[in-house]
């Protein structure tokens, strides 16, 4: 579907009404890369929101319902708060937002790792509760029978692999992964256990370069690339990131705008009219009926 609008006169808002246009599909995506290389990069990005949906959702191939919304839209420290019931209310309202790209929601931290049929009993909720077509799961070789599990009853699972941001205790910080010779060997031998496991498609994030320009050669599946290389199958990046609406990014964001900069423009107008008694006029005000 895509999206038009309608005006509501009760409320002067523009809602989205779904005109006829097939959303993409997981199988398409895994067949964009075919014979080892993919023409056309993926697009993806985070979105949270409905009206952020909407916005995104003509350009890109896949929305990430990222369990980064935990620090985005929830001002938490990390992503280890971030609840099952979050990521449930965010993926519908991004499905009902979006009429193109493959929604793909994080399964967060907790409601997976435990054992496979739970990463089931998850999985299977966030896809009856949102509409979404895949999950999303962090970790390699440890992850692998669970994906496994989960792509057998019908679960597309897309992989995540390299910087994992919820095991960054373990991990020690956001470094960048792969600089000793033994973390790009566990490198290698994650995307390669989750490709084998049945994932539709794999994040690398964080990676050395030359790492993820190898995994990308070295697998049929998507590999879509976060701080990590231009030779991936595809790239993701958080919205508000690439929008310029954060002071401080991760060196692997490129701010594409600066909405920051924008909005606090628009906000001193504003404050400054209201202020002055200049708005509002008579545009925006109501006159007696004769």
């Amino acid at each position: 579907m895509s999206t038009t609008y309608t005006l509501d006169t009760s409320t002067s808002r523009a809602n989205p009404t779904p005109a006829p246009l097939k959303r993409l599909t997981v199988p398409a995506i895994k067949r964009r890369k075919f014979e080892g290389a993919t023409k056309q990069p993926l697009v993806m990005l985070t979105a949270y929101t409905v009206r952020m949906a909407q916005l995104l959702d003509p350009h890109c191939d896949l929305l990430l319902v990222g369990d980064s919304l935990g620090q985005v839209i929830y001002g938490l420290p990390s992503t280890l708060a971030v609840t099952l019931d979050m990521m449930c209310a965010h993926g519908a309202a991004v499905v009902r937002g979006s009429y193109h790209a493959v929604v793909v929601v994080d399964m967060p931290f907790g409601s997976y790792e435990g054992s496979p049929e739970q990463a089931f009993a998850s999985a299977s909720r966030i896809l009856a509760e949102t509409g979404a077509a895949a999950v999303k799961l962090e970790g390699g070789e440890a992850m692998a029978p669970t994906i496994a599990f989960l792509s057998q009853r019908g679960i597309p699972v897309m992989a995540h692999i390299g910087l994992t941001p919820q095991a960054v205790n373990a991990l020690g910080g956001y470094a960048a992964r792969g600089r000793s010779q033994e973390e790009e060997a566990r490198i290698h031998a994650d995307a390669k256990a989750v490709a084998h496991a049945g994932a539709f498609a794999v994040v690398v994030e964080g990676v050395v370069e030359t790492i993820a320009r190898e995994i990308t050669d070295s697998l049929d599946i998507p590999v879509i690339g976060i701080g990590a290389s231009a030779h991936c199958d595809g790239q993701v990046l958080v919205a508000e990131d690439m929008l310029g609406l954060f002071d401080r990014t991760a060196r692997f964001v490129k701010r594409f705008e600066d909405l920051a900069g924008r909005i606090t423009t628009a906000v001193e107008t504003y404050a400054d009219e209201v202020r002055t008694r200049r708005f509002p006029t008579d545009e925006q005000t109501y006159a007696p009926r004769d």
